[in-house]
């Protein structure tokens, strides 16, 4: 079979965060023998921009996964509940209408400790995972609807 590609649809908003969200993504799909290259990088300024970015690349038919990585960290007003809601029904309806696995990898937390220990700390490495779950539903999918020969 061949190798799938992934695109990265990343966050700028709390860089700090997400640039380790990126690095670690890129090296689990290093690890994977994934592609790796600029081509698979997308950044955006903030979550809620994403979905829209991800459905451009579903609608590429480039991609076999789509993994969209981010951090939202609660502040003192109701954004944050509008901003994650917003985020993650954008992406679910791209991977719906799209049949595309789009992995949600948006870091949604109350401090940016809680997030950095969801970052290889002591809650795992969410970034890693988001990167597995794409292959494995990247693979599901084929074994339900097989692609049609080239």
């Amino acid at each position: 079979m061949k190798t799938p590609k992934i695109a990265l649809v990343i966050s700028r908003f709390n860089e700090p965060i997400t640039s380790l969200m990126r690095l670690h993504a890129l090296e689990r799909c290093q690890e994977l023998g994934l592609p790796t290259g600029s081509d698979v990088v997308y950044t955006v300024p903030g979550v809620v921009e994403i979905p829209l970015i991800a459905q451009q690349l579903a609608l590429t038919k480039s991609y076999q996964a789509i993994v969209v990585l981010g951090a939202v960290i609660r502040g003192e007003t109701d954004h944050y509940d509008y901003v994650c809601s917003q985020v993650s029904y954008g992406c679910q309806k791209v991977a719906l209408e799209q049949q595309l696995p789009v992995v949600f990898g948006i870091l949604t937390c109350e401090t940016k400790q809680q997030a950095l220990d969801r970052l290889g700390g002591r809650k795992g490495n969410k970034a890693k995972d988001a990167i597995d779950t794409a292959l494995e539903m990247h693979q599901l999918l084929n074994t339900l609807a097989p692609p049609l020969p080239a």
